[in-house]
Order: C-alpha cells, then sequence, then structure tokens
C-alpha cells in the first residue's frame, strides 16, 4: 500500500470522527463546497510555489494539494481507486486524443 492510499484510508476513517478533535472530520462536515474551496486555495499556493522555483515549499504545498485532493474526493464519495481507475483507463492514450474523446 501506498503512502497516498494509507492517507486516503486515513481519511475515510476520519469521516465520522470528532470535528473537534479531527482537522479531516471538521473540513468534511462543512461540506464538499467548502472542502473544494480548500483544496483550491492549496492549489494555488503550490502554483505560487512553482512559480518561485522554491523546490522544498513547492514539496510541502503539493502534499498539501494532495491531501485536500483527497477531502475534497471523500467528500462526493469518489474514492483515489475511481481515480486511479480512471488514470489506468487513460493509459497509453495520447492526451490529444483522449481530450478530443470527451
Amino acid at each position: 500500500m501506498t503512502a497516498l492510499e494509507r492517507l486516503a484510508d486515513t481519511i475515510g476513517a476520519r469521516r465520522g470522527a470528532d470535528p473537534d478533535e479531527s482537522w479531516t472530520a471538521k473540513l468534511l462536515s462543512k461540506g464538499p463546497e467548502k472542502c473544494a474551496e480548500k483544496f483550491g486555495e492549496e492549489a494555488v499556493e503550490a502554483i505560487i510555489e512553482a512559480v518561485k522555483g522554491d523546490r522544498s515549499a513547492l514539496t510541502a504545498e503539493a502534499a498539501d494539494v494532495l491531501y485536500h485532493l483527497l477531502v475534497m474526493l471523500a467528500a462526493r464519495d469518489v474514492s483515489l481507486g475511481d481515480v486511479l481507475g480512471e488514470l489506468e483507463r487513460r493509459e497509453g492514450v495520447s492526451g490529444i486524443d483522449e481530450k478530443a474523446a470527451r
């Protein structure tokens, strides 16, 4: 099991936790829209660090992006497995061809 899979499992396990004791539970209790907003904030922070060229800061922000992406997905009952399955479906397909098929 990868670190990302373990993180997704932890997020799932925290879904029913006390929001006063778990940041994940607090985010999920605020609903999918708030989870999406937080993901967007973290993505912007990662973009800023990518532009600045600070490798260490970008690494930290990228970890935040992955965490908040998984929380956002959990808020809408989309599993990491669902996303990985979609990536596998696209594997070996030209990005241009895949976009044209949508």
